[in-house]
């Protein structure tokens, strides 16, 4: 029988978890340390999440069978990534009760959808208009102009799905190397400084927001997060205040990531959501009081918030591809946190782990 959305659920309970990567298997081992098992459904085999948890299923995202048959032996399930096929997860939450919800999923999973939702409940986002056909396309640029970025509405993460137009002449190998019906078309930002903010909330809709974190990209993924991030106090109240009014929207139960472009005269312009543990919430493992992935267990299984405060500022830094190779370095490093992922093959822009740099 499906779970009332507001349940408690006491540690012995079984997570669910959509998904086997990284952000499965951290919130896998914060879940076992208060006392709660982790099912990990997943398509690939050796999954990181599926290396520390309880029990797996390898199956596909579509296979209803295997998902009915994992949603009967939990007690409530939640998601490690956003693309999940959306008819897979009505199926699951007609069955048990899915925290951050599939209303959120559908929103989080598409770029336009996005940037609608923010923008109805007054949060600043980038001039964007979205792109069905070609002439969609001819008509936006000359209203949002160039540069501006193409991107497809769904399945976009770390660079990838999204093209830089500098000229109108572009538009058209724009249009053919995306290859969709289901496009935005963003104007170019042109910022000081990338932010993100985490926001939890729990089923009796109190909520608590971390510090402001400032990200550094290289090739459109990832490369290092420091906290606090060099910024005003007016940019982090508003970073924050922006967090909030996002998951009260939303009527969240989880986390809410909320990445944002800070510009020239302080004020932010909101990029992107996840309504799960984000690679720039791993500082919080070493830096704060409650980590994210401890959040995260505690908000969609009915417990209280654990604090947000930071312990000490700290430097995150992903270890993509052979950077993995510098371990040598970090573990001679007394302030050097390590997280690995367990992935046994290097490829270029794949995330190994991560190390957290605690100021002395």
């Amino acid at each position: 029988m499906k779970n009332n959305s507001l349940d408690v659920f006491p540690p012995g309970s079984i997570i669910g978890i959509m998904g086997g990567g990284q952000l499965g298997r951290m919130t896998a081992l914060a879940a076992a340390n208060l006392g709660y098992r982790c099912h990990i459904y997943t398509d690939e085999t050796d999954s990181p999440a599926a290396q520390v948890s309880a029990t797996t299923t390898v199956a596909s995202y579509k296979d209803h069978e295997a998902l009915t048959q994992f949603a009967k032996a939990v007690d409530l399930i939640t998601y490690e990534f956003e693309n999940i096929p959306l008819s897979s997860i009505t199926l699951l939450k007609n069955i048990k009760a899915i925290r951050p919800s599939p209303s959120i999923l559908a929103i989080s999973q598409h770029r336009g959808k996005e940037k609608e939702f923010a923008e109805q409940h007054g949060v600043n986002v980038a001039p964007y208009q979205i792109i069905k056909k070609i002439s969609d396309l001819e008509s936006a640029i000359k209203t949002i102009g160039t540069p501006s970025v193409l991107k497809t509405c769904r399945f976009g993460y770390d660079g990838k799905g999204q093209i830089v137009i500098n000229e109108p002449e572009e538009i058209h190998s724009a249009w053919n190397q995306l290859s969709s019906d289901d496009l935005v078309l963003e104007q170019f930002v042109e910022f000081e400084k990338e932010i993100s903010i985490i926001i939890a909330r729990d089923t009796n809709h109190k909520t608590k927001a971390y510090q402001a974190a400032e990200n550094n990209h290289v090739d459109h993924i990832l490369d290092a997060t420091t906290v606090p991030a060099d910024i005003t106090d007016k940019t982090a109240s508003m970073a924050a205040d922006i967090g909030l009014k996002l998951a009260e929207s939303l009527d969240l139960i989880g986390l809410l990531a909320v990445e944002m472009f800070v510009m020239g005269d302080g004020t932010v312009v909101m990029n992107e959501i996840a309504p799960r543990p984000h690679n720039s919430g791993h500082w919080t493992q070493d830096g704060a009081q409650t980590s994210q992935f401890e959040q995260f267990v505690r908000a969609i299984t009915g417990q209280p918030l654990g604090e947000t405060k930071m312990t000490r500022p700290v430097k995150m830094q992903n270890l993509i591809g052979d950077a993995v190779k510098q371990l040598p370095s970090f573990f001679n490093n007394p302030n050097a946190k390590i997280h690995l992922y367990g992935k046994h093959e290097i490829r270029p822009g794949r995330k190994m782990g991560h190390v957290n740099i605690l100021e002395p």
